[in-house]
């Protein structure tokens, strides 16, 4: 049986967010679409479950790729040049947001960690984020 202590004690994570400071999980946007009509979208805001669940309006895309792209203008090599490729070829944001370890190893190579933790964190205010979850170990019965 284990002991009470144990139970309590909180779980430590080792991750980007935990090393940088930032304590809020960025997540990926939704690959749902939000409706065009207007009846459809009052529908679709009475029904959704929550506001994570709607997807971010496809004009958002090319301000946030050039962002990424951004990120890139000074880190040279083929590793730059494909991600570079990739991100202008992304068709969502859902896309991008799983290109952001990429971007932070050809960052991190090019120049430091600590640039290319900034350089993401930059990019996450693009990103939904929610609480961290209860860092406590489930009670076992």
């Amino acid at each position: 049986m284990r002991s009470f202590s144990l139970l309590l004690r909180p779980r430590y994570r080792d991750t980007l967010a935990s090393r940088i400071g930032w304590h809020a999980e960025v997540c990926p946007p939704s690959l749902r679409q939000a409706p065009q009509s207007v009846w459809h979208r009052l529908w679709f805001w009475l029904l959704a479950p929550g506001p994570l669940q709607a997807s971010p309006s496809l004009n958002r895309l090319p301000p946030v790729r050039q962002d990424f792209l951004d990120s890139l203008n000074d880190v040279a090599g083929s590793a730059a040049d494909a991600l570079s490729l990739r991100i202008g070829q992304a068709r969502s944001l859902r896309e991008l947001w799983h290109l952001r370890a990429e971007l932070y190893s050809v960052v991190a190579v090019n120049h430091t960690q600590s640039e290319a933790e900034r350089r993401v964190s930059q990019l996450n205010r693009h990103f939904p984020t929610r609480a961290p979850r209860s860092g406590f170990v489930p009670l076992l019965s």
